[in-house]
């Protein structure tokens, strides 16, 4: 048996605290009431839907007291009780008299005051209303309050991304770009080939004019794969032949 309860806020707020206080039929009653009660869930949710959202407390294993209250943080529209029971097990109630709901009314801050804005790195500007720490960072960053960028070889958003193996070294750690291996270039995989006339790493080297097919070269190295123009030698066609002239005397 399932047996729950919302509350609509009326817009998305950072959420603090809940205190519920149960129906109380007087102190004869009080341990049948807490035995009701006993078991139940909170969740916030941005939606009616308590699975589309996250539970931020479960009761147990002592008796609830009928005068409730517990942290319970996150940014929410709603607020959801929630029990189920076996069905050997009692049946359970939700004979909630108040729920009050604490927390800032303005998105980005946090505090007891709600007057310290969260951090710059906090993706969608939200943190913990408590701590100030980041529900999730902005892309390439991380840790508590989002200060650390991805971890070496990592990139964007939750630092989740790998960076391509056809990188030099490392890569950026916001978008994965980086410097690619002779003879590609591509962001952010480097899945690209140079385009002619161009070698080496990111294809930024100009394959030498003096090449024989059309100034084009080897990709990776930039040496002249058919040989050089005339008055030019060497693997990349880039000295210049010196002309000797003789000279003879009769």
């Amino acid at each position: 048996m399932e047996t729950w309860w919302n509350v609509d806020l009326g817009q998305i707020y950072s959420v603090f605290s809940i205190r519920i206080l149960f129906k109380d039929y007087g102190e004869e009653y009080v341990l049948r009431q807490r035995s009701r009660f006993a078991g139940f869930s909170l969740y916030l949710s941005n939606s009616s839907n308590r699975k589309e959202g996250k539970r931020c407390y479960k009761d147990g294993p002592d008796l609830p007291p009928l005068d409730f209250e517990t942290t319970c943080t996150g940014y929410a529209r709603y607020v959801i009780f929630y029990n189920e029971r076996r069905p050997n097990e009692p049946l359970s109630f939700t004979e909630l008299c108040e729920v009050i709901v604490q927390g800032c009314y303005l998105d980005g801050v946090y505090g007891e005051r709600c007057d310290k804005k969260c951090p710059e790195s906090c993706h969608e500007d939200k943190c913990e209303i408590v701590t100030g720490a980041c529900f999730a960072c902005k892309r390439g960053l991380q840790g508590e309050k989002c200060r650390k960028p991805c971890d070496s070889g990592y990139y964007g958003e939750f630092c989740s991304s790998k960076c391509s193996s056809k990188c030099i070294n490392n890569c950026d750690h916001l978008d994965g770009t980086c410097i690619c291996s002779h003879g590609l270039r591509g962001s952010p995989n480097c899945t690209k080939g140079c385009p002619t006339g161009f070698y080496g790493p990111n294809c930024g080297h100009i394959c030498s004019q003096h090449c024989k097919l059309n100034s084009s070269c080897d990709s990776i190295n930039g040496t002249c794969p058919l040989g050089c123009k005339d008055s030019y030698w060497g693997l990349k066609c880039d000295v210049p032949s010196k002309i000797v002239i003789f000279v003879t005397s009769k």
